[in-house]
């Protein structure tokens, strides 16, 4: 975590009570950048996206970030939270490794701090959306948690004993890599028959495409389930290998409760029954936990941003300042 004190001109400070404070959250992802600044009432004041301009090299990322959390940020505003997927250390705000961003030992919060007057945080995306289902969606008083975040890859946030999982070198959750087919297909981490491999929206689309169908989204294959047979199997497959994960994650670590979140949820039922299927049908000798779709969609990596940035300003207290209590959802 990288912070500084408040500019003298700044009317309010970071443990300030005015009613009228904010907190700006900032995502960013492999393709989109996504902010938000967030009032003390859980309303959001203003929204902007821009385009990651990854192709430009990890500088102008970098920038990009800046000019997005700088745009947003007004004298009231008291904290900004980043949130980025790869090998992230939060407490320097270096981001050592992400693939998908060209990433190697960016010091992304130091950065954007230069150019601020308000305290810069970072945290990992999943586990930044982790934290906000813990603290404001369906993990709220569940002390075993799984998070998974089902986007373009596949990732999980980790709740046992009521904090978040972090491992011994800050990666823990990799649960796109837990191998679910014995020579199964060849995943980009090097291994072989992964779930991710199978069930997140980017293979959804590779497999349809190379069986035959045509999609730019996984939105795409699943509006085909109704009407063609390629698409069912694709997307049975999908489902039958994210519930196997998911039975043993459940094996290793008992949860109390599974929460789906990420871009994919949009699928519902399609999305819930086959896994609920799976992973009881996995599970011989005990119950299944409870799986759920979060009620924070897309912007649970947004709100956990911000709470992990007033969490780590002001841990006394901060969740209730700034409750989010509409949920907004941030299209």
């Amino acid at each position: 975590m990288t912070t500084s004190s408040p500019s003298r001109t700044s009317p309010t400070s970071c443990g300030s009570k005015d009613q009228h404070a904010s907190v700006v959250a900032v995502d960013l992802g492999g393709t989109t950048i996504k902010a938000a600044r967030l009032d003390r009432q859980g309303g959001v004041a203003e929204i902007l996206r821009r385009p990651t301009p990854v192709q430009q090299g990890p500088q102008a990322v970098v920038d990009a970030v800046t000019a997005v959390a700088r745009a947003l940020v007004r004298p009231h505003t008291t904290a900004v939270g980043l949130c980025a997927p790869g090998l992230v250390n939060s407490t320097t705000g270096i981001v050592h490794f992400a693939a998908n961003l060209g990433f190697r030992d960016v010091a992304l919060a130091p950065a954007v701090q230069e150019q601020l007057t308000v305290p810069v945080t970072l945290q990992h995306d999943v586990r930044a959306a982790c934290l906000a289902e813990l603290r404001l969606g369906h993990g709220a008083g569940v002390d075993e948690l799984l998070v998974v975040v089902l986007g373009t890859g596949l990732a999980a946030g980790i709740v046992t004993g009521g904090r978040i999982v972090h491992g011994a070198q800050g990666i823990a959750g990799e649960f796109g890599h837990i191998p679910v087919f014995a020579d199964g297909e060849p995943c980009t981490c090097g291994q072989q028959g992964c779930v991710e491999a199978y069930a997140a929206a980017g293979a959804l689309v590779r497999r349809y495409r190379a069986a035959g169908g045509v999609a730019n989204g996984a939105e795409d294959v699943l509006a085909r389930l109704g009407d063609h047979e390629v698409a069912q199997r694709i997307w049975a497959e999908g489902m039958n290998a994210l519930g196997r994960a998911l039975v043993t994650s459940t094996v290793l670590l008992d949860h109390q409760l599974i929460v789906l979140a990420g871009g994919m949820t949009g699928a519902g039922t399609h999305l819930l029954e086959p896994v609920r299927r799976t992973l009881r049908d996995g599970l011989a000798w005990r119950s299944a936990p409870r799986v759920r779709i979060s009620p924070l969609g897309a912007n649970a990596g947004l709100f956990g941003a911000a709470l992990h940035a007033l969490e780590t300003i002001e841990p006394a207290g901060s969740t209730q300042q700034l409750p989010f209590a509409a949920l907004p959802r941030i299209s």
